[in-house]
């Protein structure tokens, strides 16, 4: 129904990203298995937090190399879910399955734990991302980063970079860089979903379709170039454009993708509000429990 079947398996899967992906996994699982021995002060990691480092790595694949991606050059709902998933879902994921003692040997290194801290600052994570993620969505932009592939490579890689330095502050392996305390961490998740909301709200409520991509054939079939061999007038030759595989009519198709990724931006953040609570309800009642230990007299003899 949603014309998958007229794609190859290499154009549905991307052989060479799905590879890549499950190296990473394999790496990550040797690192936090058997060469965990390789690192001082290393401690097991649990399989709840290698559960969630692989789900990452897959949801990231998924929105970006698998079908996700291609539906996303057919229909703008999908590429919004894509876009939601890849930068707003895998990075907390795969910030919470690594362990601290895995990445200090790296970031003790002056230079390096130097222009991490500098990038990972609060102030200039929570600008960045959305400043690229809202210009990202701006028409004249989408279209021209969607038809150019070098830009294209290009603009997603530092989103990804500036997704993850926006996780961080919140969710860091190492909290002594740029960590915040849990008030600081929800006023800083709320000003998130505050900066983000204009972007949603442009491609919910514009009156009409703004995405030429997804309504000028030639466009359409410009950016799907890269997704498939063959040539834009190849593409045009075998489906007429965007609107053969259409199952809504465009405006319905953006106004969906709008409302997804703000949908899917709050379950995010909502989650990440209600880990933060958690672990700062945990922490406080150990604490009073160790007060209250601390306090009790001595027992008499």
């Amino acid at each position: 129904m949603l014309g998958l079947q007229y794609f190859s398996f290499w154009e549905l899967w991307n052989p060479w990203q799905m590879v890549l992906t499950i190296a990473i996994g394999a790496v990550y699982l040797w690192l936090t298995g058997p060469g965990r021995l390789r690192f001082s002060n290393s401690s097991p990691v649990t399989a709840g937090r290698k559960t969630l480092f692989l789900l990452g790595i897959a949801i990231y694949y998924f929105a970006q190399g698998g079908p996700l991606n291609l539906l996303g050059h057919l229909m703008f709902s999908a590429h919004m879910t894509s876009m939601s998933l890849a930068y707003l879902a895998a990075p907390p994921l795969i910030l919470l399955g690594i362990p601290g003692w895995l990445v200090r040997p790296v970031i003790s290194r002056k230079p390096v734990g130097a222009t991490i801290r500098a990038l990972t600052n609060p102030l200039i994570t929570v600008v960045t991302f959305n400043m690229l993620f809202s210009f990202y969505h701006l028409p004249l932009v989408h279209d021209y980063v969607m038809t150019h592939y070098t830009v294209h490579t290009i603009f997603f890689f530092v989103l990804l970079i500036a997704a993850f330095m926006m996780w961080w502050p919140i969710l860091s392996p190492t909290p002594e860089l740029n960590g915040l305390s849990e008030l600081k961490k929800m006023g800083y998740i709320f000003a998130n979903g505050v900066l983000i909301t204009p972007a949603c709200a442009l491609i919910i409520f514009a009156s009409t379709p703004v995405f030429a991509t997804y309504n000028d054939p030639q466009m359409w079939a410009k950016a799907m170039g890269y997704c498939i061999p063959g040539n834009a007038q190849a593409l045009l030759d075998s489906f007429s454009g965007p609107e053969y595989f259409a199952l809504l009519d465009p405006q319905e198709d953006q106004q969906l993708g709008g409302v997804i990724m703000k949908i899917l931006q709050e379950i995010t953040y909502g989650a990440a509000l209600a880990y933060i609570f958690f672990n700062w309800y945990i922490r406080e009642r150990a604490k009073d429990d160790q007060d209250s230990r601390t306090a009790m007299p001595d027992p008499v003899l």
